[in-house]
């Protein structure tokens, strides 16, 4: 009896994992069919090359003190032209595409400081 619910049970989950994951395993097998794996690695490599660096520097963080430095951006964002300059400088440890909304609002700035500052950054994501 035991057996006969173990076995329901662990059918009961693969039918869920393939339901709720499917884009992902499909995915997952279109890519195989599409390259063969040095292809794969090729192409994997050469857009990894371009902004290595600046993606990997948010990786060093944890969450919390991700979410920590982002509150810290927002509250400095409001106040003086010196205050946004250190919520850039912020936004530039973090190196994280959620503070993309902050660097949009340093474009439309009047300080000039400010927005290239904005525009430099936001140009490290394209």
């Amino acid at each position: 009896m035991l057996n006969f619910f173990s076995i329901v049970l662990i059918i009961l989950i693969i039918f869920f994992i393939v339901i709720f994951k499917r884009k992902y395993i499909f995915n997952a097998f279109n890519k195989k069919k599409l390259y063969p794996m040095k292809e794969m690695h090729n192409i994997m490599t050469s857009s990894e090359k371009k902004y290595n660096h600046y993606q990997n520097s948010s990786n060093k963080y944890s969450e919390i003190y991700k979410r920590k430095l982002r509150a810290d951006m927002n509250n400095l964002f409001n106040g003086s032209a010196e205050d946004k300059l250190k919520a850039l400088n912020l936004a530039e440890e973090l190196a994280d595409k959620s503070t993309l909304p902050i660097l949009r609002k340093g474009l439309k700035e009047m300080n000039l400081q400010i927005v290239e500052r904005s525009a430099d950054l936001i140009r490290k994501f394209k």
